[in-house]
């Protein structure tokens, strides 16, 4: 359900937690990611594990390579809203080997197509800082669409930056 030639995706469990405070912990990993950069205790990604596996309004999965079964990130839908048919997406490639070959678009789009196809939700939307250009481009690709911004939403590396709001519906949805 959940594959490309290079990757599958698997729901988390909690023996997930050793590697994912592993990537909440990467100051790089955290900071395109995490408006308030904390510092977590093993206890802390573990319980975070815990709740998300058992939400009823979320769904996350971690980004399996299938070459070597190597965990390289975790995917989610979030803040689920069947009736109103909608969702939040998020994305982490944690590990740094990874990133800028394709992978984050392979997962993203086996999550666009399980919330489409399979949950038939309208809208899929994501938060972006402004200056992950990287994962704007990607988004874009993807076919997102930007709905707004909040200004000068975030302080790092010594200036404001916004947080980018983006959506791409049904309809619009090209698989």
């Amino acid at each position: 359900m959940f594959s490309t030639e290079r990757i599958y995706l698997r729901k988390v469990t909690k023996e997930d937690a050793d590697t994912y405070h592993k990537w909440r912990s990467n100051p790089a990993v955290m900071e395109n990611t995490s408006p308030h950069l904390d510092v977590y205790t093993r206890e802390d990604t573990e319980n975070f594990i815990l709740s998300i596996m058992k939400s009823a309004s979320s769904k996350s999965y971690v980004i399996q390579h299938r070459e070597n079964d190597e965990p390289i990130g975790i995917v989610s839908l979030i803040n689920l809203d069947y009736k109103n048919r909608n969702a939040e997406c998020i994305i982490d490639l944690g590990n740094e080997e990874y990133w800028g070959k394709g992978y984050a678009k392979e997962a993203m789009n086996e999550l666009l197509k399980y919330s489409f196809l399979e949950l038939n939700l309208h809208k899929v939307s994501l938060r972006v800082f402004s200056f992950n250009e990287r994962a704007i481009k990607l988004y874009e690709r993807l076919g997102f669409e930007r709905e707004g911004e909040q200004k000068e939403q975030l302080f790092r590396n010594g200036s404001w930056h916004g947080i980018i709001m983006m959506a791409i519906f049904q309809n619009k949805y090209v698989e």
